[in-house]
């Protein structure tokens, strides 16, 4: 072989050797639209409205530890729930299930679709919270979201062209998690089994903490070369089985919300991919993603008992919701391309 052919040869591996993992990274993370830049808009009387909502609701579920080892305080969580959507309208539904002699239960409203065939889509959150933590952002802060877009969108009850299942899920912390007392998993069993048609699942998980400085944001390796450094947006984020889902949900966040955002996939092994409630989705088959501030990665009140209710950034907590509710507004009258099952 001549010098030159070993060159084209040598050159030939080095790009497949760079080509493949490039593009590879590019699939994994290229998103639709363009993320909201510059200052943000002032709130509107609506979202003002939504805002109070959500600190009532993180006040009253995550100002105190409330897990089966505080069992009184997850009670009276259980029950605030309970009452802001038999408050909307909504008939509860609730799903016992007995740890270490302890009754807890998911719960969960149903917007009825308009045709008894329609896909589901689940919204959800955990509403425990960790050890002697309080919890406030980790995870009161997603609770009080499906709370308020079950609020705002009961009036889709009977003409939504998808079901849409909202729920709270117990024992979603460790040493629950990726058990099988893992509220989620428990739940998301026994809708597999029900064999209703699931084409999407979406975990609102640690949604309220944002920081406008430099350095704030942190990622696990090698995602830091591609994201913001900054704090600020709200992420869709899941396993590369939910590529459709999460491309779908960034590009009609970005078309309805003012406000940051990125979203990509990864691996399910990688560091954070699967921290929440999708997981327990992703295991029986239905695509599932999380929407999230990132939690331990940006979060410096993660796991920690200064998680409190006033670390909360309600304002900016409302505007992502409000942004959620016309994302589900639409789904439920054209439901996209990756949630037709």
């Amino acid at each position: 072989m001549s010098k030159t052919a070993r060159l084209l040869v040598l050159l030939c591996v080095l790009t497949t050797l760079i080509g493949i993992p490039v593009a590879l990274t590019w699939w994994m993370t290229a998103v639709p639209g363009r993320s909201f830049a510059g200052a943000l808009p002032p709130l509107t009387a609506p979202e003002r409205e939504v805002a109070a909502r959500l600190a009532s609701h993180v006040r009253a579920v995550a100002s105190e530890p409330h897990n089966v080892a505080h069992p009184q305080a997850l009670e009276r969580a259980a029950r605030h729930i309970e009452r802001a959507l038999e408050a909307a309208g909504y008939r509860v539904g609730r799903q016992f299930f007995d740890v270490d002699g302890t009754a807890v239960r998911n719960i969960e409203a149903v917007i009825a679709p308009r045709s008894a065939s329609a896909p589901t889509l689940v919204v959800g959150a955990h509403y425990d919270s960790w050890g002697d933590v309080a919890g406030a952002n980790d995870n009161g802060s997603g609770t009080a979201a499906v709370l308020e877009l079950a609020r705002l969108l009961a009036d889709r009850r009977g003409t939504s062209a998808m079901r849409i299942r909202f729920v709270l899920f117990v024992n979603e912390e460790p040493p629950f998690f990726r058990t099988p007392d893992m509220g989620s998993l428990v739940y998301a069993e026994r809708l597999a089994r029900s064999g209703e048609r699931v084409v999407a699942m979406l975990s609102l998980e640690t949604m309220g903490y944002y920081s406008d400085r430099q350095g704030s944001q942190h990622y696990p390796s090698p995602l830091d070369l591609l994201y913001p450094s900054t704090g600020n947006f709200i992420a869709f984020v899941g396993p590369t089985g939910a590529r459709a889902l999460v491309r779908a949900s960034v590009a009609d966040f970005r078309a309805a919300a003012s406000f940051p955002s990125i979203g990509g996939t990864a691996p399910a092994a990688m560091q954070g991919i699967g921290w929440s409630d999708h997981w327990a989705f992703a295991q029986v088959g239905i695509p599932a993603a999380m929407v999230t501030d990132t939690a331990a990665f940006r979060y410096p009140y993660y796991h920690h008992e200064a998680d409190t209710p006033d670390k909360v950034d309600y304002a900016r907590l409302a505007r992502v919701v409000a942004g959620l509710e016309r994302v589900l507004r639409r789904w439920s009258s054209a439901p996209p391309a990756a949630l037709a099952g």
